[in-house]
């Protein structure tokens, strides 16, 4: 029993004392039975991964589906490139004039160096196109001998070599004259020729697959220039 008002004052404070420390044993109860419980999910976890069944994943329906569709658009750009070679893409070849009409409209996108035997430009600019044709299977690479083509180089309008010329649909859309879009230089990579044809929209920015490993050892590898400057002028 309170005997004074001293007493009556304090007694409050004891009780809300008493309440404030039942209330943190309550909180450190849950948090130990919430510490517990992760503990316990955490070491069920492993156990819940082991169980699954391999075999049913692989007969789920749904991955059967999706492998039989990537099977099919594989086979089925399998054959694209095989039609595409038989047009003469996938390689660096060199035509006639007479086959040049042929040529260019045969295949939609088609790139044709024009060049000149005694020229080292124009051979630097093989070396890089040749490299190019074996990954860009959708374009067609050809060259034609400037000096055995004088009527296509008077229609062209061809004044300088090398002169690579840029077909689409049998059209000429575009053209790289001399080095001029590659710094004027001689020691160009192949890979900054490659963004130029990116760029004009002649190559595709897919690439066969099985070739990326040429590809980029043919990228990383540069085309020196000799000492002596030969003429690009016709």
């Amino acid at each position: 029993m309170l005997n004074s008002a001293a007493e009556l004052s304090i007694a409050p404070w004891r009780w809300e004392r008493g309440k404030l420390a039942y209330l943190l044993a309550d909180r450190c109860l849950i948090v130990s039975s919430n510490e517990i419980l992760a503990k316990e999910k955490a070491q069920a976890t492993p156990a819940s991964h082991d169980e699954v069944d391999l075999d049913e994943l692989l007969d789920d329906p749904e991955l059967e589906k999706l492998h039989a569709e990537r099977i099919a658009a594989l086979k089925k750009e399998a054959e694209k490139r095989e039609v595409l070679k038989r047009q003469g893409h996938g390689e660096y070849r060199e035509i006639t004039e007479g086959d040049f009409l042929g040529e260019v409209t045969g295949s939609e996108k088609v790139i044709c160096h024009f060049y000149h035997r005694e020229f080292y430009r124009c051979k630097i600019m093989d070396k890089h196109l040749k490299a190019l044709a074996l990954v860009y299977v959708g374009t067609k690479f050809i060259k034609l001998d400037a000096e055995n083509a004088p009527f296509f180089v008077e229609k062209l309008a061809i004044k300088t070599l090398p002169c690579v010329i840029l077909f689409k649909k049998g059209i000429a859309v575009d053209r790289l004259v001399g080095f001029q879009d590659l710094g004027s230089k001689d020691d160009f990579s192949t890979r900054a020729l490659e963004n130029i044809l990116k760029m004009k929209g002649i190559i595709d920015e897919k690439k066969k697959d099985d070739d990326e490993d040429d590809e980029s050892e043919s990228k990383n590898r540069r085309v020196r220039s000799s000492t002596i400057q030969d003429s690009d002028s016709d």
